[in-house]
């Protein structure tokens, strides 16, 4: 029980120490950028690992604030301190990030400021999960709206907010930010940044072994940010600590964040409102009940019962595995249809469908239950993302979980409408020659380098319906001299006027 009970407590601190051979690589690389701290912060100093490093680099600093939640840690890390010959003035103390008044501490400190750390790297949705206290007043943190903020984009990861602070605390200092972090924290950091126009003169990404250094299968990063004033909102990024020269470079470019500024200078004629809308496949979050597959002649549902429904209320199904497989996309599910639009009324399936009916309201207990709060209020058995498009024969299709850019051409399997889940994306065709163009074009080289312009491979879902809908197919078509094609197709050419945009 013991052991289990320390488990929950390093999740919820998000207690991973920096091992001290890190520590002092990552405090190499700032002396090697030029830094000069006069003051260093530690403001989840854990065990002092990246404090004391700072320490042993920087001799020419006049004070020193650590401090952290675990009030052993802080014990230790005293200890550490009496240990080491006389130095500048150490101030240790057992403080919560979110409740510290870390804004009047750092304004007391002699400039420049180095504040170096490796926050908790939990959201705030696992610290929900365990009840814990350690973690902010929840809100929405980047302001999403509608659907996003309900099905949780506004989760966030606690360093998230925690380094937001931090730059907020120090703008318009002479001060560096030094920190360990997930890849994709460093992103949304920094592009909250230049968004709020605080004052980064330049970043840096390092990339760093998460399973080496704490056996964690995570994509991470050392971010710096050297602040005081407004630099361009551009990042480069270095594959790992040591690396002599940047293999890439990001930046925030007309209000949008990306990963390749290179490609995003070639391509960026290319962005614009596509002809072709690009659909989710569908929301139902209850598998068990709403997926079925066939044994025989025999439906099963994910519970291991027989069902027997209607068979017009059931449409073949496509998962984001198995359109990202390689070989052919074969639905392996099939998927109850209640609904042809959103929020229409299902109390006609009494009638309509009464077996359909009849199954589903022996399993709306479990309906029920679904956590969204996009199911309140609405009929019985509601789904989301169903519309017309997605009963069209044929259509275009790409997973939004897997780490490659397969677009399928998915056309019908036994008469009908193959339909997907929620993590797959599509656009619909009428006919088989409509959607091998549509994957042509979205399969080509020039359409590769454009995403790649824009696409984060360590995010949690790569590809988003916001990134392919930047594309204009009718642009590409010019580019690859196939507007004809698609003009053929009832689709009007591309317009020649193109965003001027720059970096």
């Amino acid at each position: 029980m013991g052991r289990r009970r320390d488990a929950r407590t390093k999740i919820e601190l998000g207690d991973f120490q920096t091992p001290p051979d890190l520590a002092a690589e990552v405090c190499q690389l700032l002396c090697a950028r030029g830094l000069a701290p006069r003051a260093i912060v530690e403001p989840t100093c854990g065990t002092g690992g990246l404090l004391l490093a700072a320490l042993d680099a920087f001799p020419g600093a006049a004070r020193a604030l650590g401090a952290d939640i675990n009030e052993a840690h802080v014990g230790a890390v005293r200890t550490r301190l009496r240990e080491r010959p006389a130095g500048p003035e150490v101030d240790v103390e057992p403080l919560n990030f979110f409740t510290a008044d870390w804004a009047a501490r750092i304004a007391g400190l002699p400039s420049p400021v180095l504040c170096i750390g490796n926050p908790p790297w939990v959201t705030s949705a696992d610290l929900g999960c365990l009840h814990s206290d350690n973690l902010p007043e929840k809100r929405n943190l980047h302001g999403h709206a509608g659907l996003d903020a309900i099905t949780g984009k506004s989760n966030f990861d606690i360093s998230e907010w925690m380094l937001i602070q931090l730059l907020s605390w120090l703008d318009g200092r002479d001060a560096a930010l030094a920190m360990l972090c997930k890849t994709s924290v460093a992103r949304k950091v920094l592009g909250f940044g230049w968004r709020a126009g605080r004052r980064i003169a330049s970043a840096a990404i390092y990339r760093i072994d998460s399973a080496r250094h704490f056996g964690a299968a995570v994509d991470a990063c050392l971010l710096v940010c050297e602040l005081g004033a407004a630099g361009p909102p551009r990042c480069a990024v270095f594959d790992r600590l040591d690396a002599a020269q940047p293999g890439g470079e990001i930046g925030h470019v007309d209000g949008r964040l990306v990963a390749d500024l290179a490609r995003y200078r070639r391509w960026q004629h290319l962005i614009g409102a596509s002809p072709y809308p690009w659909r989710s496949g569908i929301k139902h979050d209850c598998a068990a009940v709403m997926e079925l597959r066939r044994t025989g002649d025999r439906l099963h549902n994910g519970l291991g019962e027989a069902v027997e429904v209607e068979d017009r209320m059931l449409y073949p199904m496509l998962k984001s595995s198995e359109l990202a497989r390689d070989g052919d996309a074969t639905p392996g599910r099939i998927m109850i249809v209640p609904q042809r639009t959103i929020g229409e009324d299902t109390a006609g399936l009494a009638d309509a469908a009464p077996r359909t009916w009849r199954y589903l309201a022996q399993h709306r207990a479990a309906l029920d239950r679904r956590g969204s709060s996009i199911y309140r209020g609405r009929p019985p058995f509601a789904i989301f993302g169903v519309g017309d498009y997605t009963f069209a024969p044929w259509k275009v299709a790409i997973s939004g979980l897997y780490k490659k850019l397969r677009f399928r051409v998915v056309g019908p399997e036994a008469g009908k409408p193959v339909v997907f889940d929620d993590t797959c994306y599509f656009v619909a065709c009428g006919s088989r020659a409509e959607a091998e163009l549509v994957a042509a074009l979205l399969g080509s080289d020039i359409a590769g380098e454009f995403f790649a312009a824009f696409v984060f491979w360590d995010a949690k879902r790569p590809i988003t319906v916001e990134l392919l809908r930047r594309l204009d197919l009718r642009r590409l078509a010019d580019e690859l001299g196939r507007s004809a094609e698609l003009a053929g197709l009832g689709v009007r050419a591309a317009d020649t006027a193109r965003d001027p945009g720059s970096c």
